[in-house]
């Protein structure tokens, strides 16, 4: 079933001192912050923009550029122009993200893409303080948020306390971990950004090259012990990291 499509009612006023793309593109930021505009409506495109309002193209493509550069609106060839769905906003703390996604009431759901044993890399070894190529549990799972792709999450523990993929598909890593008695006390964690690559588009919906923030975390028990090690992708269209700073 095709989207119907919503086309902004303006009049441009070319005696305002507003540049005509702004004309355009401030209502239209109004409407999508305010939430009159939902998660998943389509846009016109830019060449029926630019003729409907007597506009040039490029005027009608910057218009829609400062949306995408707000993070308001997708524009994907062959699909379209959609508004954003709605973020994903994370603190920086030692949360599981699928205890986090429920809180604000999203609802996730995660498919397991691999869980394996093998010999572990020289950094993740040195990460859980393991002899060089010992023993682990290597998982990789997908995760959803209201039937969105949102994060692509690998992580590393020692094979005896490794939750299994039954489990693992069915609930968050930490929450299984605390069914066996280990609860995380501190972490820490380095926050990036790159670009995705091919299977990791596919895998999130995303072109090929698009933009990702990335978490790698280390997380100890009480005793300070490491318990597991992820390295995490996420979609920067979807995901933000928030924080409280204080002077």
């Amino acid at each position: 079933m095709t989207k119907e499509q919503f086309t902004l009612d303006l009049t441009i006023d070319r005696n305002s001192p507003v540049p005509l793309h702004a004309q355009i593109a401030n209502p239209l930021m109004e409407l999508i912050q305010s939430g009159k505009l939902a998660p998943g409506t389509r846009l016109e495109d830019e060449v029926s923009m630019a003729q409907r309002l007597q506009v040039s193209r490029p005027t009608a493509r910057k218009a829609l550029e400062t949306l995408v550069n707000h993070g308001l609106i997708i524009r994907r060839r062959g699909a379209g122009t959609e508004v954003t769905p709605r973020q994903v906003h994370r603190p920086m703390a030692l949360t599981s993200l699928k205890e986090d996604l429920q809180r604000e009431g999203h609802t996730p759901s995660t498919r397991v893409l691999e869980w394996s044993q093998e010999p572990a890399p020289d950094n993740v070894a040195a990460m859980l303080r393991l002899e060089p190529g010992a023993t682990i549990a290597r998982i990789r799972r997908l995760r959803l948020t209201d039937e969105r792709p949102l994060a692509i999450m690998t992580n590393y523990l020692r094979p005896e306390i490794a939750p299994s993929r039954d489990e693992l598909g069915a609930r968050g890593l930490y929450e299984c971990l605390r069914d066996r008695g280990i609860e995380m006390a501190l972490g820490t964690q380095q926050i990036g950004a790159r670009l995705a690559t091919r299977d990791e588009a596919q895998l999130l919906g995303e072109p090929e090259g698009a933009a990702l923030l990335t978490m790698q975390r280390t997380a100890y028990d009480s005793l300070h012990e490491p318990i597991e090690y992820g390295s995490h992708a996420y979609r920067a269209s979807l995901y933000t990291y928030s924080q409280t700073v204080f002077a």
